[in-house]
Formats: structure tokens, sequence, C-alpha cells
């Protein structure tokens, strides 16, 4: 496993510096400008690519050597931050270069993140995946937590262009891992013929093989609504948290405070590893999600904010991480970054649409409601000040995760998916794919090379 520890070591230190220079932008971009807009524009240029170039990086990690593709990725995110350098060194940057490169930079970041994910499945065994999959998801809350606090030692003195020239070196460390790593090559099966067979056939295959397996695409789409919930409600929680708090630094803290969350869920499951079947750590896990997001939204003090707010992002990574090993056991590994392409669309896709529906319900419906004799039935659960029109929403979004998400745990098609649908057994030298039933072993050869 030292090679996917290498990986996800350099990955992590890549996404720290990407972290980093994105606050420098964005306290860049605020200070000349002191408005948000500019800085919602760069979340929607980084969230179009995932949504509809998912499918085409999917397919190219596939049909192509996954170690070149990452490398690939990772060098033209590189020369994208050079170029952003650039405009700044030479005090020529405009609005539209910040949205281009982050445009590309998350066109190439949803080619690798599939290809990324795929090989897991020939670097892990099975009886290891779980914690290997709960060690990737420590990537992101771990940059939550660093980046800011180097943000806030290191701007005031190097300013955005060295924040940007901190990332160009974490791009290239990355990059330079993909040069000395080996990762093998899965062999093609007989769903990977099939959905070769064109490239129509290539395009779809993800959703095709999804189609033929109904637990698995239940689980997707109750994903998708999972994320819809989450999304929303994180979308508008800095808007929330200043109308509770009325302090700049205490809602900076809770989004602190629920990074952390994050980051101790991805380390007791990295420790712990999870259920057998996965199906028991997944589904109590996302609905204890759901009732945290509920009291997020009840909360009205800075301690309960912060409380709630951890026990929100501390389950997740129990979710992430089995879902993963579920879709790497029950997948050929010749399909698995098609399946993970539709896994990212799902769960985006209705992002934007949580974006304008929470935010219009905030802005023209609830918040504006908190001021009129007709709230003074719900100010004692939801408080009457700003922020609780926006609590109501966050409530009912946890509400319905925490719901919909029991219903669907209780159906037998979901609690014995595991047991119904075959594990793939995985070889690099395999020649072909035989299912077989309960755990797949891993069969490789001892690694010896060294986001």
């Amino acid at each position: 496993m030292r090679t996917f520890y290498l990986i996800v070591a350099t990955q992590t230190f890549s996404i720290i510096g990407s972290r980093l220079s994105g606050l420098a932008v964005g306290f860049y971009i605020f200070a000349q400008t002191g408005q948000a807009t500019p800085l919602l524009l760069i979340s929607l240029f980084s969230m179009l690519p995932n949504i509809f170039a998912a499918n085409i990086g999917g397919m190219l990690a596939d049909r192509w050597d996954r170690r070149k593709l990452m490398l690939a990725a990772d060098l033209g995110s590189a020369a994208c931050t050079l170029l952003l350098l650039i405009s700044f060194a030479t005090n020529s940057f405009q609005y539209w270069h910040l949205y281009a490169v982050v445009f590309i930079s998350q066109l190439l970041g949803s080619i690798q993140q599939p290809a990324f994910a795929a090989s897991i499945t020939m670097l892990v065994a099975d009886n290891k995946r779980d914690r290997a999959n709960a060690l990737t998801q420590l990537s992101s809350p771990a940059a939550g937590v660093i980046a800011p606090i180097i943000a806030g030692l290191l701007y005031g003195s190097i300013g955005v262009i060295g924040t940007i020239m901190i990332d160009l070196f974490t791009f290239i460390v990355a990059a330079g891992t993909f040069l000395v790593v080996t990762i093998p090559t899965p062999a093609e099966t007989e769903h990977g013929r099939r959905a070769n067979a064109s490239v129509w056939a290539s395009f779809t295959g993800g959703l095709a093989f999804l189609r033929e397996r109904r637990p698995m695409l239940l689980l997707t789409m109750q994903f998708g609504l999972v994320n819809f919930c989450i999304a929303g409600s994180m979308g508008m929680a800095m808007a929330y948290l200043l109308g509770r708090t009325g302090s700049e630094a205490t809602a900076g803290m809770v989004v602190g405070i629920s990074s952390v969350g994050g980051l101790a869920g991805g380390i007791v499951m990295g420790i712990w590893g999870g259920t057998r079947p996965r199906i028991h750590t997944i589904m109590p896990a996302i609905i204890l999600s759901g009732i945290f997001l509920a009291l997020f939204g009840l909360s009205q003090s800075p301690l309960a904010l912060s409380a709630a707010a951890f026990g929100l992002m501390f389950p997740l990574a129990f979710v992430n991480a089995p879902v993963m090993s579920i879709i790497q056991a029950k997948t050929p590994p010749d399909l698995q970054g098609r399946v993970f392409a539709v896994l990212a669309q799902i769960a985006l896709v209705l992002t934007p649409i949580a974006y304008l529906l929470y935010g219009f319900l905030a802005d023209q419906v609830l918040e504006p409601a908190v001021l009129t004799p007709a709230w003074a039935p719900f100010a004692g659960l939801f408080g009457s000040g700003q922020g609780s029109g926006m609590a109501v929403i966050i409530f009912t979004a946890g509400v319905v995760m925490a719901v919909s998400s029991a219903l669907v745990y209780a159906l037998p098609l979901i609690r014995h998916m595991e047991a119904d649908l075959p594990d793939y057994k995985v070889s690099p030298t395999q020649a072909d794919d035989q299912p077989v039933e309960g755990e797949a072993g891993l069969e490789l050869e001892p690694v010896v090379a060294a986001e």
C-alpha cells in the first residue's frame, strides 16, 4: 500500500495548496470589490465541469492509463496556476482569467478524480479498502483546518502572489509522484468490453451498469438527495451563522469546528474500518448526520451551533468511505471510472438547483416572513431574529435527509445488497472477471516504487 499512501499524502499536500491560494484570491477579490458575486461565480465555474464532464473523465479513466491520466491532470492544473500567477505578477489580472483557470482546473479534476477512485481497487486489498477510502476522506477536512491557519499567518506578508507560488509548488510535487509510482492496469472484463463497444456505449457505460443493479442505483439516487439537502444548507451556512451570531469571528469558528468534525470522523473511520455489511455503517451515519443538520437549524447559541456543526460533519466520513468500497467491490475494475463519474454527476447535478431554491426561499419568502405577525407561532422554535427564516430551511432539509434515509434503509433491497450482488475478484493479470460470493481479494505483487 506504499504507493497508495504516497499518492494520498502528495494529493493532500496539493489540496492544501489549492485551498490556500483559493482563500488568498478570495481575500484579494473581496478587498477589491466588497462584493460576494465574484466569489459565487468562482463556485459556479468550479461546479460546472464536474456536472457536465464527469462522464468523459470516467470514460477516459477506464480506457487510458490511469497513472498517466492523473499525471497529465496535475501538470495541466500546474500550468493553469502558473498562468494565474503571471497575471497577478504582471498586474494584468482580470476576473475572467480566474474564472477560466478555475473552469479548466476543475475540468482536469473531473478527469483525475474517477481515475484515482478506480485506482484504489488496484492498489488496496478489499479487507483494507474501507480504511483506505476513509483516509482519502481526510484530505478535504484536513485542508479545511490547515489552509485557513496558514493563510492567516502568511497572507499579510507574502500576499496573493506568494500563496499562488506555494500552490504551484504543491502541484509540481503531486505531479512528480506519478512519475515514480506504478498503478496496475485492470484486465478487460465482459462488462468493460460491452461498455467499450462504441463511443456512446462507453460514454453511458456507468449509468447502464447501475441500471442493471437496482440497489446500487437506488443508493446512488439517495446519495444525490442527501447531497441536495446538505449542499443547499451549507451554501447559505455563512449567511445563516452571521445572522444568528452577528460575528464574523464566531461564524468562522463554527465553520472551523465543522471541519474538525469531518477530520475526526475520518480518523475514527480509518481506525475502526466500519461494519460488515457496510450498509449498516452508511445508512445510520446518514440518518445521524440528518438529525444534526436539523439541530443545526434549531440552534441559536454559538455553543449549540458548534456542537451541531461538528455532529453534522463527523458521520459523513462513515458514509463516503464505505460507499466507495461497495462500488469498488461490486463493479468490474475496468468500469469503475465511469461508475464513479455517474456518482459524482448525480451528487452534483442537484447542487445548482439547491442553491437557487434555498436562496429564493430564504431571501424572498422566509426571512421577510420573520418580520410579520404570522411568524409568531414559529418564533419559539426557530427564533425571531436574522437567520430565523434560513433556520426553517436547514431544519426541514435535515428532517428530509434523516427520514428519507431511514425509509431507504428499511428496504430489504438495500439492507441485503452486499449479499445479493456479487463481488469482483481483482487481479492486474487476470484474463476475465469472475464474480464471487463474499469478499473480493486483491491479488497484487508487492509494490516497490515509492490530491
